[in-house]
């Protein structure tokens, strides 16, 4: 992704228009890799709790990151109707797991035991510093490719390669679908290596999906609004929006219905 934001840089503007898609890439990873827990825990008014004030929760993120061999995240909830839940943090040092408060009162105690196993697996494998990367590149690839089709426009950009500004207009228009391929893939990947993780760590993956489809069904008479923002959509167990066929067909999370299938699978292994 970041060699695909400097193809875009460089039919803007040469070899100078590479070295300022290269400086963003690297300002926009760091940005990620430090900031990004603060940044989706301020946005979503996620509120931190230690054993007293939620001490079943508390002690489940507890009970299972022992299991899972993992530094104890920092527990919160999100003040939300919705059912869901995430992870966040550059690595395994500084993770935190956020619930919301929808999800705590719609799950069983093993339902949600088996969903905060999904978040501390992303939290093991690195999933949410490798994900939010790569949501960050896609949306600077977009930025960048809206600025090359304005350059097209104006015939501003390298003519020396890439088909001028026709190859200009062209990558500027793949570019940001080809971005968005690439970070579908690798959420989408992620979602069933977390999935994976679960059944090990809290060793019940038939009640993580019993989870999934009570959240699932939850989100089909009540979409999950409050929560529906795409710069945020991949770091949820489920993904908030819902829709039909298109919606599915972009969505950063696989089908639910896959998801069960490959839980029950390994249920009867």
């Amino acid at each position: 992704m970041a060699v695909l934001l400097m193809v875009v840089g460089h039919l803007v503007g040469g070899q100078t228009g590479v070295i300022i898609a290269l400086g963003i890439a690297i300002v926009l990873n760091f940005t990620s890799w430090y900031f990004s827990d603060k940044i989706v825990l301020t946005m979503y008014k996620a509120q931190e709790v230690d054993e007293s004030s939620a001490p079943n929760l508390y002690r489940i993120v507890r009970d299972l990151a022992e299991q899972a061999e993992i530094p104890m995240p920092k527990v919160y909830i999100v003040p939300s109707s919705s059912p869901n839940a995430f992870a966040t943090g550059r690595d395994p040092k500084h993770a935190a797991v956020a619930a919301t408060q929808g999800i705590l009162n719609l799950l069983s105690h093993d339902e949600l035991k088996a969903v905060l196993a999904h978040e501390l697996a992303h939290v093991k494998n690195r999933d949410s510093l490798v994900m939010t990367v790569a949501a960050t590149l896609a949306a600077a690839i977009g930025m960048l490719a809206y600025f090359a089709r304005w350059a097209a426009i104006f015939g501003i950009g390298d003519r020396r390669g890439g088909g001028g500004v026709i190859g200009l207009l062209v990558w500027a228009i793949i570019a940001p679908i080809i971005a968005m391929i690439i970070q579908l893939a690798i959420s989408r990947t992620r979602e069933y290596g977390a999935d994976r993780g679960s059944a090990e760590i809290s060793e019940q993956p038939l009640m993580l999906a019993s989870a999934l489809r009570k959240i699932s069904d939850f989100s089909t008479t009540r979409p999950q609004r409050d929560l529906a923002n795409p710069a945020t959509a991949h770091m949820w167990i489920a993904s908030p929006f819902s829709g039909g066929l298109l919606r599915s067909l972009f969505s950063t999370h696989p089908p639910v219905e896959e998801r069960i299938r490959r839980l029950e699978k390994m249920a009867g292994m």
